[in-house]
């Protein structure tokens, strides 16, 4: 059998109590905070914001890294424009851009 004798004063039993119901309504204070609609809302808008701004963070990434390989395909090592490279991309912009000017005149007309 279990050893049922308590040593304690009755006092102290009190005391045990008070503080048990201490804990239990501050606990129950906490889990009232945590399932308020304006907690769980707000924890959900914190949640979306947390993964918009991670996925922002890694296309930002993505971005960066292609910027920089086509700089390097126009830079060399020094940071000297690389004119076998630059020389045609240039002449394929104007290009287009003067097919473009002439399919806008010939709209006009």
């Amino acid at each position: 059998m279990a050893d049922t004798s308590d040593t304690r004063t009755p006092a102290q039993i009190e005391a045990d109590i008070r503080r048990r119901r201490d804990m239990l309504a501050e606990t129950l204070d906490e889990i009232g905070v945590r399932v308020h609609p304006k907690t769980i809302v707000g924890d959900a808008k914190a949640k979306v914001v947390s993964n918009i701004d991670h996925t922002l963070g890694r296309a930002y990434v993505g971005v960066n890294r292609a910027v920089s390989d086509v700089k390097a395909q126009f830079v060399d090592e020094k940071g000297a424009p690389r004119l076998e490279r630059v020389v045609p991309a240039a002449l394929v912009v104007v290009g287009v851009v003067g097919l473009l000017a002439l399919g806008t005149r010939r709209r006009k007309s």
